[in-house]
């Protein structure tokens, strides 16, 4: 685990599938971490083939910036059904997160409370599939502090999720709780959520 984030994650197959088509990344580079949400297209081994060539081409070059890991997951899928996927990256010393979605993997932003959560930035998200046919990419800059959590839900996941999440939970027992609270009994269903840790040094 990086000392920069604490993560969880909780998912499960479509009922009556022993395989899931959604994946998860989270990977530790100099001065930053990696958290992705993948959703290979469809159900069973052949959505699970093209999630797991993402994460692998994802953690290999986890350091590089986001808009560039997007393309070199789009060329090592042409072969597969393709992905949708959300990624962000952590600048851990200058305390930013840079994020891009492509299709329907939802992700928002919590800032620390001390009471419930509440979104405070939302992903936009492109339409497209990685591996198929990539949207016009542009990525988000946004400040992160000492105590934010990012959570990534695959669209197993209702889109209501983050509502009333009490921000005490660990990751892990976030991620579970939501799994359990939102999951759709149709697709395939993943939840990451990562929490920062630490405030960066500002330029």
């Amino acid at each position: 685990m990086s000392s920069e984030i604490e993560w969880g994650v909780a998912s499960r197959a479509l009922p009556g599938q022993s395989t899931s088509g959604d994946l998860n990344v989270v990977k530790s580079f100099p001065d930053g971490v990696l958290v992705a949400a993948l959703d290979g297209l469809g159900h069973g081994e052949e959505a699970a083939n093209a999630a797991a060539v993402a994460a692998t081409t994802l953690e290999r070059h986890a350091g590089e910036p986001v808009m560039t890991l997007v393309q070199r997951c789009h060329e090592a899928l042409r072969a597969t059904r393709g992905v949708a996927m959300s990624i962000a990256s952590f600048n851990v010393s200058r305390g930013l997160v840079t994020w891009l979605g492509v299709g329907n993997v939802e992700g928002v932003l919590l800032r620390r409370s001390f009471t419930r959560a509440v979104a405070e930035a939302q992903l936009l998200l492109r339409a497209g599939v990685v591996g198929f046919q990539l949207p016009l990419l542009d990525v988000e800059v946004v400040p992160v502090y000492a105590g934010d959590t990012l959570i990534f839900a695959t669209d197993g996941i209702r889109s209501d999720f983050a509502r009333g999440l009490a921000l005490n939970y660990t990751p892990q027992k976030a991620a579970e709780k939501i799994l359990a609270r939102h999951a759709r009994a149709t697709d395939d269903a993943l939840v990451l959520v990562a929490r920062y840790l630490r405030d960066g040094v500002r330029e």
